[in-house]
């Protein structure tokens, strides 16, 4: 089976380790990853927490209830051929009716995050989209005055309050050296 930060997971790899995937996430030890077959992000499993953190509740209708680890291993094959044939709606799954992971797909992962579709023909595995943070050809530093008034008059008094404060600061050290 493919760890994490390598290949992407099979289905199959996937579905033999059900078990084992919600081990991991009950234990914080696995973050939202993709699997598919041919090595392309078809599907995301992530804990029910994140799905429930980034509001999916209210941006899908999900298949209802929740299922077990042993119906997503004896299912998670016709899952994704309904992802696939884009009619699929998240699973949420777990132990004992308790929700703890849900399947998405990666278009509903992007959906839950906010991200735009890659071009098409583009694999992309949205769990692991590196976003570029190096400044626009238009970018220019801001100074803290800048920022300030930007954020409104209440920042700029605690910035002066703060300035001032310094100032004092410093006074204060330069009588303490004279007086030496």
């Amino acid at each position: 089976m493919a760890t994490e930060g390598s290949a992407i997971r099979s289905v199959d790899d996937v579905r033999r380790d059900v078990v084992g995937v919600l081990a991991r996430f009950r234990h914080g030890q696995t973050m939202p990853f993709s699997f598919g077959d041919d090595g392309v992000p078809e599907a995301v499993l992530l804990t029910y927490d994140q799905f429930e953190d980034l509001g999916g509740e209210s941006k899908f209708e999900r298949r209802p209830g929740v299922v077990s680890a042993e119906v997503v291993g004896a299912e998670l094959g016709s899952m994704v051929a309904a992802i696939r044939a884009g009619a699929f709606a998240p699973v949420v799954w777990g132990d004992g009716g308790e929700p703890e992971a849900v399947i998405v797909s990666t278009s509903q992962y992007r959906q839950l995050r906010g991200d735009d579709e890659p071009p098409p023909g583009t694999i992309d595995d949205p769990t692991r989209r590196v976003y570029a943070t190096e400044p626009l050809p238009t970018s220019r530093a801001m100074t803290l005055d800048e920022i300030a008034a930007m954020m409104g008059p209440y920042s700029q008094q605690v910035l002066e309050e703060i300035r001032q404060e310094k100032r004092e600061e410093a006074e204060g050290a330069r009588r303490e050296d004279n007086s030496q």
